[in-house]
């Protein structure tokens, strides 16, 4: 089972980054919301797991590879989740998620019949460029710095919320994590998608077994909102340096989200 758990983890995130690296809106879009289905299928087996007595954890093997093309990406995506498929067994949560995978194949399946999708793909080119606008590279620089971090650290807070989320009792507790969880991966998608856009699309790194398994819940919060404040000051220097008014206005909203989780994550200590 905790196999299993490590192949779903994986494909959650293949998906995720297959719909960051497409350009068109449409397939981007769509891949995106199997990507949620995909995680919610994780949330469902580590449950499954749990119950049983088991336990699971966060390793993981996947590579992403650099791709040219729509169809790279997505013949890629579709060979993944086809070798996933042999290793579910015959239960009702086994059957949905055989079931959601089968739709999805179908889907992946459809697009690559029309060579009109297959569109060259820039998420992995290294340029760092953003857009047409002629940002100054010390702009650039920052901006390819806080995308790597921040990148990292939505990834590990979704992971590590739906770990403890799993382990409480508490409905407050577990309605402050869902709301914790959701906000993160409103910020992966963000800056995923913009990680793509300047062509530097990469995996965050794995996390360690310590950064999930919290024996301090207390403390663990307390560090979380230290986190939550220098993401803010990065947001809000990032917002100053960036001389663009689109940029900078995003960043000042994603500075104003991270006021709310910090109260979110006092509700835990409380």
């Amino acid at each position: 089972m905790s196999n299993l758990y490590q192949i779903k983890h994986e494909l959650w995130l293949h998906i995720t980054f297959s719909s960051f690296a497409i350009e068109d809106e449409k397939i981007k879009s769509r891949l995106y919301d199997f990507s949620i289905i995909a995680f919610r299928h994780m949330k469902w087996l580590g449950t499954e797991i749990l119950e049983s007595g088991d336990n699971y954890n966060y390793d993981r093997k996947m590579q992403l590879y650099k791709q040219d093309s729509v169809f790279d990406v997505l013949e890629s995506l579709k060979s993944k989740i086809e070798d996933a498929q042999s290793f579910y067994g015959d239960n009702v949560l086994a059957n949905r998620i055989k079931t959601d995978e089968i739709y999805l194949l179908e889907y992946l399946s459809e697009i690559l019949k029309n060579s009109a999708n297959n569109k060259k793909i820039t998420a992995f080119n290294m340029e760092r460029k953003w857009l047409d606008k002629n940002l100054a590279q010390d702009q650039i620089d920052a901006l390819t710095m806080f995308l790597f971090d921040e990148s990292y650290k939505e990834y590990e807070l979704i992971l590590v919320y739906a770990y403890m989320q799993a382990r409480t009792i508490d409905l407050a507790q577990f309605n402050v994590y869902q709301d914790l969880i959701d906000e993160s991966h409103f910020h992966l998608k963000s800056f995923g998608n913009m990680m793509a856009k300047l062509g530097i699309l990469a995996l965050p790194r794995e996390l360690h077994e310590m950064t999930y398994v919290v024996k301090d819940l207390q403390q663990f919060i307390i560090d979380g909102i230290a986190e939550e404040e220098a993401a803010k000051i990065m947001c809000k220097e990032l917002s100053d340096a960036i001389k663009d008014e689109e940029l900078s206005k995003f960043f000042d909203f994603i500075n104003y989200q991270e006021n709310y989780h910090i109260e979110l994550m006092k509700k835990l200590i409380k």
